[in-house]
């Protein structure tokens, strides 16, 4: 079984000197419960992140954006989804990325995967 920052480094990477991070996340669109929109460990090799917004007319893909922004401390302009606008499966990339935030949205996930 790989460790937690082998699955990391799947869906995580890190440019430092472009400044960008890349992430590929697995959406749960239209989830309910007292969470709401949450970081939730795991899907496969991709980050799982329960949005609250349904799968319609882009919400999904609009809260997910703002989301991140929020949970990373991200300006949502900064946050681009480069693949996956029509799947679950999405490819995110955070542009403007100091070496200190990309460490602060790393610790951010390490809590999600406890």
């Amino acid at each position: 079984m790989a460790s937690a920052s082998e699955q990391a480094a799947a869906f995580y990477k890190h440019d430092s000197q472009q400044k960008r991070i890349t992430l590929t996340v697995h959406i749960q669109p239209g989830a309910s419960g007292r969470a709401g929109s949450a970081l939730s460990g795991l899907h496969g090799d991709a980050l799982k992140v329960r949005i609250a917004a349904p799968a319609m007319d882009n919400k999904a893909n609009t809260a997910l954006i703002s989301f991140l922004g929020k949970s990373f401390g991200v300006r949502a302009a900064n946050i681009t989804l480069l693949h996956g606008a029509k799947g679950r499966r999405k490819v995110i990339e955070i542009a403007e990325v100091s070496d200190a935030l990309a460490a602060h949205i790393q610790a951010v996930i390490n809590r999600s995967l406890r």
